[in-house]
C-alpha cells in the first residue's frame, strides 16, 4: 500500500484483504447491524467493542472488512445511498427531481444520525451505491436536455439542498423524540420564548405570528416542496437561457 492510500484511510482506496480463510461474518452482516445500532440508539453508541457484542464476534472478524470506525462510516453512508429510489427512464427531468429529492429526504428522516456521519465518512463518492445513484441522476438530467457539465451542477446543487434541509429536519424530530412530548406540545412550550427573542426584529415578529398555530410537520413537508419547486424553477430558467445562447 502507498503512503497516499495511508494517509486517505478509506475503505474504497486500500487494496483487498488476502487470507486464505475468510472469517464467516460478511461486511454486509457488519453494515446492516451497525445501521440497527445507529437507528436504534444513535452515533454516540456505535463503536467496534460495541457492534462487535452485538454480531456476536470477535474483533478480527470486523477488521477482516474494515481497519477503523472511520471505514465502516464510509461504508454506512454508501448503505443509506443505496435505499434513495432514483427516477427512472422519464424525460421529465423536473418530475424526476421531485421525486428523487423527496426520496433522500424520506430515506434521511429515517435514519435521523445521517446528518452527523456524512461529513465523517470520508470519500463517499467512491462508493458503489453513491456512483449508482450519481450516474442515474445525471442520465435523468441529461435526458432533460442539460449538458453533463450541467446536469453535475444540478446534481450537487439538489443533494445539497436535500441534505441541508432534511438534516435539520431529522435534529428536529430527534430532540422532539427525547422530549417526550407531542409536537404541538413541544412547540406550545418554546413558543412565547420563540416570540420574545423575537421582538427587537419586525420580520420574524411578523413571520412566527403567521406560523403560529400551524401544525409544525405538515409545515414542513410543505415548504420542503416549496422551496425545491423554487430551486427547480431557477434551473429550468438557467437551462432555458442556455439554450436560448447556444442558438444565437
Amino acid at each position: 500500500m502507498s503512503g497516499d492510500e495511508q494517509a486517505l484511510g478509506s475503505v474504497w482506496t486500500r487494496p483487498a484483504r488476502t487470507r486464505r480463510a475468510r472469517p464467516e461474518l460478511s461486511r454486509e452482516q457488519i453494515v446492516s447491524e451497525a445501521i440497527r445500532l445507529l437507528d436504534e440508539e444513535g452515533i454516540d453508541a456505535l463503536t467496534m467493542r460495541r457492534l462487535g457484542s452485538r454480531l456476536g464476534a470477535v474483533a478480527p472478524a470486523l477488521y477482516y472488512h474494515v481497519s477503523s470506525k472511520d471505514e465502516l462510516l464510509e461504508l454506512v453512508v454508501d448503505q443509506i445511498y443505496g435505499e434513495i429510489e432514483v427516477a427512472g427512464e422519464s424525460a421529465d427531468w423536473r418530475g424526476g427531481a421531485v421525486r428523487t429529492a423527496r426520496s433522500l429526504r424520506s430515506v434521511i428522516l429515517r435514519h435521523p444520525w445521517f446528518g452527523s456521519v456524512i461529513g465523517e465518512a470520508g470519500l463517499v463518492f467512491l462508493g458503489p451505491n453513491m456512483m449508482r445513484a450519481s450516474e442515474d441522476i445525471l442520465a435523468m438530467f441529461e435526458r432533460g436536455g442539460f449538458t453533463l457539465e450541467q446536469a453535475d451542477h444540478a446534481l450537487n446543487t439538489l443533494i445539497a439542498y436535500v441534505l441541508g434541509s432534511a438534516i435539520s429536519e431529522a435534529a428536529y424530530l430527534t430532540m422532539l423524540a427525547r422530549s417526550g412530548q407531542s409536537e404541538r406540545d413541544l412547540v406550545e412550550q418554546v413558543w412565547p420564548a420563540a416570540e420574545k427573542a423575537a421582538q427587537p426584529y419586525p420580520r420574524l415578529r411578523k413571520l412566527y405570528a403567521i406560523q403560529h398555530g400551524k401544525n409544525p410537520h405538515g409545515t414542513s413537508e410543505a415548504d420542503f416542496d416549496r422551496r425545491l419547486d423554487l430551486f427547480l424553477d431557477g434551473l429550468q430558467t438557467w437551462l432555458t437561457s442556455a439554450d436560448s445562447h447556444d442558438g444565437h
